[in-house]
């Protein structure tokens, strides 16, 4: 008897967290915005994607400190229940400049300007962070090509600052700048609008719309 009662009690505590837990695509936007606000993520080299409350990282990293504080980050989140690491660190980058360096001075140091091909130059954390740290726009400019992951950062934050449309409800996925739209609108106009601000963003080569009316 006292097993069925605990099971009963299990079952009820499960739908009212399962009932208040955040969408996935919430809960993928709130990483995604956390990530770039983060001085030691770059988030656009991250992939953020969210099923059932198990949020995936994937992409490349410079050093473990970034993965690291990008795991933290995620596990944070309200409503992440687990969180899978598929990031990889770049070894050429990790192991730049000398052998013998102690690890904290070279992450320090040895922080790369990719978008100007510049070899690693010796520089402290905070300055590193400040150029290693660039928009959209900039990569645009040095002719670096836009990562998936930058491309569905860029769709969300447009989004969300849409008063049509309603970010939250919506899942932007992004595949060799192919854009995939995901989930609920409230109308003909929101869906239409939502598929204008996707094709209408840099780095976005089609729009597929999997967007339903309730």
């Amino acid at each position: 008897m006292l097993k069925k009662i605990a099971a009963v009690v299990a079952c009820v505590g499960l739908l009212m967290t399962v009932g208040c837990a955040k969408t996935d695509a919430g809960i993928t936007t709130n990483v995604k915005t956390k990530l770039a606000a983060d001085d030691t993520v770059k988030a656009n080299q991250i992939n953020v994607d969210t099923a059932n409350g198990v949020v995936t990282l994937t992409g490349t990293v410079e050093n473990p400190a970034a993965k690291q504080q990008a795991m933290l980050i995620a596990r944070q989140t309200n409503g992440v229940r687990d969180v899978v690491d598929q990031i990889t660190v770049n070894r050429a980058e990790a192991t730049s400049g000398t052998g013998d360096a102690i690890a904290d001075t070279s992450r320090n140091t040895a922080d790369r300007v990719e978008d100007f091909g510049q070899k690693t130059v010796d520089k402290t954390e905070g300055l590193g962070r400040e150029t290693v740290n660039k928009t959209e726009d900039l990569g645009h400019k040095a002719g670096e090509a836009v990562t998936d992951a930058a491309v569905t950062s860029a769709v969300k934050t447009k989004m969300l600052a849409d008063s049509t449309v309603k970010g939250l409800k919506i899942n932007v996925d992004t595949n060799n700048g192919v854009v995939t739209l995901n989930g609920d609108v409230s109308s003909k106009a929101e869906r239409d609008k939502a598929i204008m601000i996707a094709r209408g963003t840099k780095g976005v080569s089609r729009v597929v719309s999997n967007l339903h009316v309730k």
